[in-house]
């Protein structure tokens, strides 16, 4: 494939695939907020009150809030929609990374191998902790 081919092609459809990402993140948003507002308006109250009263609540494992997201939990529902949106960066910084390793830009490369590495680390540490 030539090289203004393979450019067309990441350059296009690296728009296309981060616009798809966020618009799903906006839609399952929007979901939680519908059911949240309709299922569950006082929802955050009562955890805000618990919290207050020294009830911590723990982390939630990934399958369980996938679980509770197919059971209409608007909880999951907003939960799973700000995952999505996480993508968004990632998968953008991804993108370049990608691309200036085929420009062999390699001062380009460590700068963005280091942000990459910095979210990736990021997001683990964010779900261990």
């Amino acid at each position: 494939m030539p090289k203004q081919e393979e450019d067309r092609i990441l350059r296009v459809w690296t728009p296309i695939l981060l616009r798809t990402i966020l618009i799903v993140a906006m839609i399952v948003l929007i979901a939680g907020l519908v059911l949240t507002y309709t299922y569950a308006p006082d929802y955050y109250v009562q955890r805000y009150n618990a919290v207050q009263q020294g009830h911590l609540i723990g982390k939630e494992k990934f399958s369980l809030l996938v679980d509770r997201m197919k059971q209409g939990n608007p909880h999951a529902v907003l939960t799973i929609g700000l995952f999505v949106l996480t993508l968004v960066p990632l998968a953008r910084v991804a993108f370049c990374f990608l691309l200036f390793i085929k420009e062999r830009d390699y001062t380009f490369v460590a700068f963005t191998g280091y942000v990459l590495a910095g979210l990736i680390v990021g997001v683990l540490v964010g779900s261990v902790g």
